[in-house]
C-alpha cells in the first residue's frame, strides 16, 4: 500500500476538527478564567456546576502535590504522544476507519489543549464540575471531553470493524 501524498488523502483529514476543538477548548479556559476567581463556583444546573479550578497534576489531579516535577512530564508526554498519533494519521487511509482517524485528532487536540496550559500556566484549567447529590466529580474540561470522546470513537470503529469481519465470516 503506498503512503498517502497529500492531508486530504491520509487521517489528517480530521485536522479541521481538532483545530476547532483546540480553539473552543482554549477560549472556554479563557472565558472561565475572566469571569470567575479561583476556586469560584456558579450552579448551573442540578447536577452540574462552573467552576474555576487548577489542576497541576494529570487526571483526577493524580501527583497534583509533588513539588511541579509532574508538569515537564506529562507536557512531555502529551508532546510525544501527540507526535506519535499525528504520525500515524499521516500514514493512515483518510477514506478508511473513520471514526479512529476522527478519534485520534481528537486525542491530539486534547492532549496539546492541556499541553498549552502546562506550558503557558503551569496547570490546566478545569471547570466542567459534574455531581449526583453529595457524589462530586473531578472537574474536567473541552480538552480532557475530547481525549474521552476519542477514546470512544476509536472504540467504536473497532466495534465496527469486528462486526464487519464477522458478518464476513459467516458469509
Amino acid at each position: 500500500m503506498s503512503e498517502p501524498v497529500l492531508w486530504r488523502d491520509s487521517g489528517l483529514r480530521w485536522w479541521p476538527l481538532g483545530l476547532l476543538m483546540l480553539v473552543l477548548d482554549q477560549a472556554s479556559k479563557e472565558l472561565v478564567a475572566h469571569l470567575l476567581l479561583p476556586q469560584e463556583s456558579v450552579y448551573l444546573l442540578p447536577v452540574l456546576n462552573i467552576v474555576h479550578a487548577h489542576n497541576p497534576g494529570a487526571a483526577f489531579s493524580f501527583l497534583a502535590g509533588q513539588g511541579g516535577w509532574q508538569r515537564w512530564l506529562f507536557t512531555l508526554f502529551a508532546l510525544a504522544v501527540s507526535v506519535g498519533l499525528l504520525v500515524a494519521l499521516r500514514r493512515a487511509p483518510g477514506r478508511a476507519q473513520r471514526l479512529q482517524n476522527a478519534g485520534l485528532v481528537l486525542i491530539v487536540s486534547g492532549a496539546l489543549g492541556n499541553a498549552i496550559d502546562r506550558l503557558r500556566l503551569g496547570y490546566v484549567v478545569d471547570f466542567v464540575h459534574a455531581h449526583w447529590g453529595a457524589a462530586y466529580f473531578p472537574a474536567f474540561n473541552v480538552a480532557d471531553s475530547c481525549i474521552t470522546v476519542g477514546a470512544g470513537l476509536i472504540l467504536l470503529q473497532a466495534l465496527a470493524d469486528w462486526r464487519r469481519e464477522r458478518r464476513v465470516a459467516k458469509d
